[in-house]
């Protein structure tokens, strides 16, 4: 049923050492999940019943990492295997520590248990499958092979405790059904409208890896859409409550382009998409008499991204990226004299250039400016100083408060 072909040779070769080592081993989770959808896997996981202290032992090229959920990284020179040693999560007299908050989330879950045990304390059923590629044999306790047939999320236990538990499996539900294109089952729906608010207390830093797996995997437009319908976009994203016809669309086209990209084999980055999604907000920071004030401009860069920050630790490599391109907008405008090759020559200019027609592409200005850059990026000199110098004929000045944002500023 899985063609081991399509497995990392690393991988197995990991199984194949844990088991010589008379250990049990498998391949768990997503990878065996997506080689049964026919979709190819990007990671490889492994469980084991060998702790990480005994894992760390055989594997030379290997870190042990977590607090809350501890397990080894196994690495060679191109690949990183995750291993993770069998759980139970339920009796505290087993070996580790199991430890839950006011609210029942998981605070630390190292209490190591059976195969059996491992695969009912996993989120949903078909996430929960072990398979050995040498016997070839898939362990499936909760029948997630049923429910990939019948295309179905189901959780594995009373959703209402397992979402309370980690709040994050609400987004994961939602990940899944639109990558899969799976239907989330009536019981899970009610838990994650029931316990979406808990993600409040999640750590921005793993909220952060949650927004790029999310919107960074190339299901960006239907996962956003998907999260307003739950109402758990404002746990992502710093939004108003209302979301007005322009930001939306903003915010769409936004996705389709990062979407488009992964189409295309092309790269994404989520300072990007952030600068983009956050655009909005300071246009309206920097509003002053229904028009755009400079210096409130510059000013709310740094107060818009601190709000995004308590929601995503957005990495701080990416702060001076985003302000690029929010400073580059404005550039963008100014089209006079040795302005626009010193634009051209920014680093950010291109990335710049993108969300510059992403505006456009949702505003009813028309893409004037975006079609002048596009012919100022030509091959030829000539065509350059042509562009410019019809500028010039015509007298153009451009005011900030013609800056192109009517559309922004309703």
């Amino acid at each position: 049923m899985i063609n081991n072909k399509k497995i990392s040779k690393f991988a197995i070769s990991i199984v194949k050492d844990l088991q010589e080592k008379n250990f049990q081993a498998f391949l768990v989770g997503g990878c065996v999940r997506d080689l049964l959808c026919g979709i190819e896997p990007k990671d490889f996981d492994i469980a084991t019943n060998a702790t990480p202290e005994q894992i760390r032992k055989i594997f030379k090229a290997s870190r042990i990492i977590g607090k809350r959920f501890k397990l080894v990284h196994v690495f060679n020179r191109s690949e990183l295997i995750e291993v993770a040693t069998f759980r139970s999560g339920e009796d505290s007299s087993s070996i580790g520590n199991l430890i839950t908050d006011q609210s029942g989330k998981i605070i630390r879950d190292n209490i190591w248990g059976t195969l059996e045990e491992d695969t009912h304390r996993r989120d949903f059923t078909i996430n929960a499958l072990f398979y050995c590629p040498f016997s070839q044999k898939i362990e499936d306790h909760n029948d997630g092979m049923k429910h990939i047939h019948e295309k179905t999320i189901v959780s594995i236990g009373d959703p209402q405790k397992r979402f309370a538990e980690d709040p994050v499996r609400s987004l994961r539900a939602i990940r899944f059904s639109n990558k899969l294109n799976f239907k989330i089952n009536k019981d899970i729906k009610e838990a994650i409208y029931d316990k979406g608010h808990l993600l409040s207390d999640i750590s921005n830093a793993r909220l952060f890896d949650e927004f790029c797996k999310i919107f960074l995997k190339g299901m960006a437009e239907k996962n956003f859409n998907k999260l307003l319908s739950f109402g758990l976009n404002k746990y992502l994203i710093e939004t108003d409550p209302e979301v007005n016809e322009f930001t939306y669309n903003l915010m769409i086209e936004a996705f389709r382009n990062t979407d488009k990209r992964l189409a295309n084999n092309q790269s994404v980055t989520p300072g990007f998409l952030i600068a983009a999604l956050l655009w909005p907000q300071l246009i309206e920071a920097s509003l002053q008499r229904g028009e755009i004030n400079l210096r409130k401009f510059f000013r709310s860069m740094d107060r818009v991204l601190r709000k995004q920050q308590k929601i995503t630790a957005i990495p701080r490599k990416f702060h001076g990226y985003i302000k690029d391109i929010w400073v580059l907008q404005l550039k963008l405008h100014s089209r006079i004299g040795k302005q626009p090759y010193k634009t051209v020559r920014h680093p950010r200019f291109r990335a710049a250039y993108d969300f510059l027609l992403i505006r456009e592409k949702v505003s009813s200005n028309g893409n004037y400016l975006g079609s002048w850059w596009t012919n100022f990026q030509k091959d030829g000199n000539s065509i350059k100083k042509s562009l410019i110098s019809k500028l010039q004929e015509k007298g153009i000045e451009e005011s900030f408060k013609k800056f192109g944002f009517s559309e922004e500023l309703r």
